[in-house]
């Protein structure tokens, strides 16, 4: 019976070879976009799974309550050490903090360097209890023992080869930041790239104090380090929750316990809060888009099936006659559909795995550091392969159940004799329903990229308030310059080099961490805070921030005690004008200091935040960046005559530098990739509709046929019987917006609302939306209902 089901199956795919293409090809795209969402969201999910004791291992946060509770990923540096000496309950706990903008030499032996490169993100302090924590693979050395002494470095294997090349890395020496020597005591295995904690070298945590000074691991009030805990067996995490308290009181003023909120979190939240690159309720909302469009595909299938009812009622009718039963029907109708949805897998999963290149570099080109290998082959693993045959059985009986049971339920008689109705054969209206889903998940998504094209566009061009256009941004070491004055006289000498500034921070940096001040008499806290940029008095011309009062700072104020303001500052202090506070004191940064001139305002950060406060403070010995102003016809040669001036003054250090400009870019990395997303899945969306359409408009083809004819004899012209199939899919199409548009807008207001300088949802939009997908829709049933129109109506009424 088996075969007699596949060799029919086969005869009436192949006897139908275009309906069972566009199937194909239709629930194959469906399915591919199911799996490249499934595998993002898989791959986002496992992150630091693999760790030996994820069920007893948290995290601790903190929150920072001032004008506006500011959430960070860290926590005081004493507080891993408080938690592992006095409470039992804690098996281990561990500090980290990772590296930015830090310089690894490799010393010659003979006081020079063979290499020397500029380290961030992949460096990390740590202690030995890190490794109590986390998985990871000796390859030499002890755990135990390699971080205890100051002056050590763990480094894994690629990092050996880096530093080393062939040669052994245990007991060889590194130089950090040209200031101390340290020394091998352990080489790891590669960290895997589904991990929050790409670390790929660990110095010993005693290495701070030798750094910065004895006191620098009892600091309170800073928040340096990541905070990891280990409870024993059976400890609930409650019990940690309950500790917090008292150390808040322990080792806080009340005042300060008020304004540092602890919070415990499961380690597994590592990759979706705080500090992680992929927030649960994205991944959530990935999924219910590729459920979607697995969905919308399995709807083509029923049109389509449902579609060739009518060609297939005198082989079910003859079947019936000679004793085929309704379950046998069932069973050749879903062989069928199977052979199909086998076809569409083998074929969704080529397209699946010639999208993941795409897929792993957009993530490794959005995600610094993150190096995926994402492929279909992790399918096979067990929770995924449940997961992917469950979707294969769901499918075969989502797309097969309805029309097999369709089918198999056609009256014999009316079969045999050609009788069959549309409503017999499911009718219209649940093909038209299923047509509507399909029309609004088109016109929601079309809608949705065109709100965030527009969105994108709109940022791009607002004005950010400063020069940012041929400004090269140079990173400074990080103990600064012993003379920075020469470097900046020798940068000038260079041909397109106009202006040299000295900064912590470019106007509009990722960086802004608030402030506490009192303004003039005050000797309290302002009830809001400052972001502070350290500066030199070529700040303000070489980003061309105009002065509305007052004047800039000068080179004579070698206290540090000029500062500049914005005129966002100036409001928030309830000042009528800008010239009443010039000559103002403002103590800020532990420092009395007086106010000077006031700026413009100018975007200080993420483009989703309104100006904030800014100070400019005149302090050349916090300032870290270099900002070139250059002439624009040598924006392209510059850079190597700017490198070789560093490399002869500075040979000890790595250059790093970028222009202000793609800086300014990066700050769109998120909208463009939610850009990139939403268009690739609309493109999806909309090739599944027309699929749908088409199945649609096959059955009423198949199903007026006789109509067609009738009106035809009777003088109906070829435009009004277009019209027919144009007032049904008109129809159809505005249902689908009128439930498209108020979700989007409601979705879209949503997001938008998270910007503070963004669009509003004109009529356009949605004008745009629905007549793009007018388009689409006659494009697509233009062909097959023109087919009908003219069709000679003599054939029509010999369907009897």
């Amino acid at each position: 019976m088996l075969t007699n089901y596949l060799t029919v199956s086969l005869r009436n795919l192949w006897r139908n070879k275009t309906i069972s293409a566009i199937s194909i090809v239709g629930l194959s795209v469906g399915l591919a976009s199911g799996f490249v969402l499934f595998l993002l969201v898989n791959y986002m999910f496992s992150f630091d799974r693999y760790h030996p004791h994820m069920d007893r291992s948290y995290w601790i946060v903190t929150d920072v309550k001032h004008e506006r509770t500011m959430e960070t990923d860290a926590a005081p540096r004493p507080l891993a050490e408080v938690l592992r000496r006095k409470y039992a309950f804690v098996e281990s706990a561990v500090r980290l903090e990772t590296f930015f903008g830090r310089t690894i030499s490799v010393p010659d032996g003979r006081g020079r360097f063979t290499k020397k490169f500029n380290e961030a993100r992949n460096l990390c302090y740590t202690e030995a209890q890190y490794f109590d924590l986390f998985g990871v693979e000796w390859v030499s050395g002890d755990p135990k023992t390699a971080l205890a002494a100051p002056n050590t470095i763990v480094i894994s294997e690629r990092y050996a080869q880096k530093y080393f090349d062939n040669a052994p890395a245990m007991g060889r020496t590194l130089r950090l930041d040209n200031r101390i020597n340290l020394t091998v005591t352990g080489v790891i295995k590669n960290p895997p790239p589904n991990t929050q904690l790409r670390y790929d070298a660990f110095v010993s945590y005693a290495t701070i104090p030798v750094l910065e000074s004895k006191q620098a691991l009892d600091d309170w009030q800073g928040l340096q380090a990541m905070c990891f805990v280990l409870l024993r067996d059976g400890v609930p995490a409650q019990q940690l929750n309950n500790a917090i308290p008292g150390i808040r009181r322990t080792y806080y003023s009340p005042k300060d316990a008020a304004i540092f909120d602890f919070h415990v979190l499961p380690l597994e939240d590592l990759n979706h809060k705080r500090s992680g690159m992929a927030p649960r309720p994205i991944l959530y909302a990935l999924i219910a888009v590729g459920l979607l469009l697995v969905m919308a595909a399995c709807i083509n299938f029923i049109n389509l099936a449902t579609a060739q009812a009518l060609k297939r009622s005198k082989e079910v009718g003859v079947r019936k006659a000679v004793g085929s039963t309704r379950w046998q029907l069932i069973m050749q109708f879903l062989t069928e559909t199977t052979l199909l949805t086998l076809s569409a897998v083998v074929l969704a999963l080529l397209l699946t795995q010639l999208c993941m290149p795409l897929v792993n570099q957009t993530l490794a080109e959005q995600v610094e550091k993150l190096n995926p290998a994402i492929s279909i082959l992790d399918l096979a693993k067990p929770k995924p392969i449940l997961w992917f045959l469950g979707l294969i059985t769901s499918v075969v009986l989502l797309a097969g159940l309805y029309p097999a049971f369709i089918q198999a339920g056609f009256n014999p008689t009316l079969a045999l004799k050609g009788k069959l109705t549309a409503h017999q054969i499911g009718g219209l209206s649940i093909r038209r329903a299923l047509i509507v889903v399909q029309f609004t998940l088109s016109q929601f998504f079309v809608l949705s990229i065109l709100v965030i094209m527009t969105q994108l566009r709109h940022m791009q061009q607002i004005d950010w308030g400063f020069k940012k256009e041929s400004i090269l941004a140079v990173w400074l070491p990080r103990d600064g310059l012993a003379q920075p004055n020469v470097l900046r006289d020798r940068w000038l000498q260079v041909a397109g080099v106009e202006q040299v500034a000295f900064c912590s921070d470019l106007p509009a940096s990722p960086y802004n961490r608030p402030s506490p001040f009192s303004y003039h008499t005050h000797t309290q806290p302002e009830t809001f805070d400052t972001r502070v940029r350290a500066v030199d008095e070529n700040y303000v011309p070489t980003f061309n921030l105009p002065l509305v009062a007052g004047r800039n700072v000068r080179v004579q104020d070698t206290t540090s005690r000029e500062v500049l303001v914005n005129e966002t500052m100036v409001r928030r202090l309830g000042v009528a004008s800008a010239q009443e506070v010039i000559g103002k004191r403002m103590n800020v940064k532990d420092a009395d200091r007086v106010i000077v001139g006031v700026v413009k305002d100018f975007r200080n950060g993420d483009t989703r935040a309104p100006v904030l406060p800014i100070t400019l403070i005149h302090d050349l010995a916090h300032c870290q960046m270099a900002a070139l102003a250059i002439t624009p016809m040598h924006t392209e040669t510059v850079g190597k005559a700017v490198e070789g001036t560093w490399n002869e003054l500075l040979p000890e250090d790595v250059f790093r530098s970028s222009f202000v400009s793609d800086l300014i870019n990066s700050f769109y990395e998120m909208e463009r990739l939610l850009a990139g997303l939403v268009q690739a899945l609309s493109i999806i969306a909309i090739l599944i509709g027309c699929l749908g359409l088409y199945g649609l408009v096959t059955f009423m083809a198949e199903s007026k046929t006789k109509e067609i004819g009738v009106r035809k004899i009777l003088g109906a012209n070829t435009s009004q019987l277009l019209w027919l199939f144009g007032r049904e899919f008109g129809k159809l199409l505005v249902i689908g917006f009128l439930i498209a548009a108020p979700l989007g807008s409601w979705l879209m207001s949503s997001w938008l609302q998270s910007y503070t300088y963004h669009i509003k949802l004109g009529w356009w939009l949605f004008a745009s939306t629905i007549g793009l997908t007018a388009l689409t829709t006659l494009l697509t049933v233009a062909h097959q209902a023109l087919k009908a129109a003219v069709a000679n109506p003599i054939n029509s009424l010999q369907t009897d």
